[in-house]
């Protein structure tokens, strides 16, 4: 880990940070815990729109700043976002363009923060290339390349290619998978052969859910986009070694395995919302009933688990925005109303009691979960979270199939 790497962003991601709580909520943000959720997607979509000029007129860095993000709203040492945050920003503007009436307004700037991607990538020496956790020269001092970071970029070239038709975007997708696929782990002396490494360094020596799950989902969605058969044999390694490795029981998946063979069982959303759309994905690409049972499950399991004793609202919002997108994107092929019904109750919840009225942004703990903290700085990664999900919750059921 370098020393570019946001030490917030990396460690939730890592599983190395408790998540946090307060004794008492801050009374200025307190809000019933159990109000309703809107019942129209109008609320929703007004919602995403006011949260997004939130994150515009705060977080924003505008023609002078390159058109990137700040990190959050403090004191900063780099100028500009990480990549995770900043894709984060850009996916967020990306599920903009879904909404019914309004989503034509975000087509430009959506191709804009794409395209922003390339401020990020990096050829070093020996032609390893990659998209690097911070912006190499001449704006910044660059970093490490992370595969979830590379899959994440491929998996908003999917949604661009699958919203426009242009083929630009599918081959920035399996140009991400190319760079992605690298961290396939071939030690075959390690406790679980296999598994992808999280970060492109010889000393890395973690092999993770997160990563795997997300690899294979981009796999998937290029096994469909293209019909070219190692992008399915690749889906297929990776979303077996995941249930094989890291599954402790159905849609939950332990964070980690180290060369040693010691298990991180920290459980992650958005762990186990990448192997639901994976299984998802392969039932559409295949045809086959096996995936849409095993996508079932993971989602009851992991629905049971997290929706009991506040779970949801301690886990990080971005974590919870990729485990709903995940769960809608089931909902498109095998609906249930229970998956929309634990979004907009979370959505509701944090809405009521983790947003500053007189800015429109989003305060949560140190981990991005749990409660205000009006003392810590609003950050774009929560922000862009929270954007994604009321922006997705205004979207026709009918569109939900183009989540990625």
């Amino acid at each position: 880990m370098t020393s570019t790497t946001s030490p917030h962003t990396r460690a939730a991601r890592g599983g190395a940070i408790a998540l946090a709580t307060v004794a008492v909520l801050v009374a200025t943000a307190a809000a019933p815990a159990q109000a309703a959720p809107p019942s129209t997607a109008d609320t929703w979509s007004d919602r995403a729109v006011v949260s997004y000029d939130a994150l515009q007129d705060h977080l924003y860095l505008g023609a002078a700043g390159h058109q990137l993000y700040k990190l959050n709203t403090g004191e900063e040492v780099n100028p500009y976002s990480h990549l995770w945050e900043y894709r984060e920003a850009s996916q967020a503007t990306a599920d903009m363009q879904g909404m019914p009436g309004i989503g034509a307004a975000y087509a430009n700037v959506t191709r804009q923060r794409i395209a922003n991607f390339e401020l990020y990538y990096n050829v070093r020496e020996g032609g390893r290339a990659g998209y690097e956790s911070y912006l190499p020269a001449p704006l910044g001092a660059g970093g490490d390349v992370f595969y979830d970071d590379n899959s994440i970029i491929g998996l908003t070239d999917v949604r661009q290619y699958r919203k426009t038709g242009d083929p630009a975007y599918l081959d920035k997708a399996e140009h991400a998978f190319s760079i992605v696929v690298r961290g396939w782990n071939t030690d075959t002396a390690l406790a679980c052969p296999g598994g992808m490494d999280w970060i492109d360094r010889p000393d890395n020596a973690d092999r993770g859910a997160n990563i795997t799950g997300l690899a294979a989902q981009l796999a998937a969605h290029l096994y469909e986009q293209t019909g070219q058969p190692d992008y399915l044999i690749w889906s297929k390694r990776l979303y077996n070694w995941n249930n094989k490795c890291l599954k402790t029981s159905a849609g939950l998946y332990a964070n980690s395995i180290n060369d040693a063979g010691e298990v991180n069982p920290t459980l992650w959303t958005y762990n186990s919302g990448s192997m639901i759309a994976t299984a998802t994905i392969l039932y559409r690409a295949t045809g086959e009933a096996k995936y849409l049972s095993q996508a079932e499950a993971a989602a009851r399991g992991s629905l049971k688990y997290w929706t009991a004793e506040n779970r949801l609202q301690q886990q990080p919002a971005i974590f919870n925005a990729f485990y709903f997108r995940d769960l809608f994107l089931l909902d498109s092929v095998s609906h249930d109303p229970a998956y929309r019904a634990a979004a907009e109750q979370y959505a509701q919840l944090v809405w009521d009691t983790n947003r500053d009225p007189a800015t429109g942004l989003f305060h949560f703990q140190p981990s991005g979960g749990g409660d205000y903290d009006p003392n810590r700085p609003a950050a774009t990664l929560d922000q862009s979270g929270m954007i994604q999900i009321f922006a997705i919750l205004a979207w026709d059921r009918g569109a939900l199939g183009n989540v990625s």
